[in-house]
């Protein structure tokens, strides 16, 4: 049976991976110049896609199943090199964690809550168009 800790860790897994694909990407991709776009490893591919099913066998039966739709559908954006496509799903898990926790589903431990609020911070600074080039972009006037 699965803990809350050991979901924390499939997301951190999913994380670390995103981090370091997003690190690779240039800031700007010309479909000219690479037409089907920037790809992960494979390598990266089968890492995530192990976390991804890793967590699958282990929820069923568990509050936590219901999150692997969401793990499945940031893999499968993962597979295609779509990093906003791969982040959406881990916010709306990480969203799904905190109303079962709110809602006494699931126990969170103090570290566990901190680890939800650093994993939603990683996934926001990774998100495309989170450090704007310009001082002040998209302030308004």
């Amino acid at each position: 049976m699965i803990e809350t800790n050991e979901a924390l860790d499939t997301m951190g897994s999913l994380i670390s991976a995103l981090k370091s694909y997003s690190a690779k990407l240039p800031s700007v991709v010309h479909l000219k110049a690479v037409p089907g776009g920037i790809k992960p490893t494979p390598e990266a591919v089968t890492a995530y896609e192990q976390a991804v099913y890793r967590f699958r066998d282990q929820s069923g039966g568990t509050n936590f199943r219901r999150l692997t739709e969401h793990f499945i559908e940031s893999l499968e954006a993962f597979e295609n090199g779509t990093l906003l496509g791969s982040i959406q799903p881990l916010l709306t898990v990480l969203d799904h964690l905190e109303r079962m926790h709110r809602d006494k589903e699931i126990s969170v431990l103090p570290k566990d809550e901190a680890r939800l609020k650093d994993y939603r911070q990683a996934l926001n600074k990774i998100l495309p168009g989170s450090t704007p080039e310009l001082k002040g972009a998209g302030k308004g006037l």
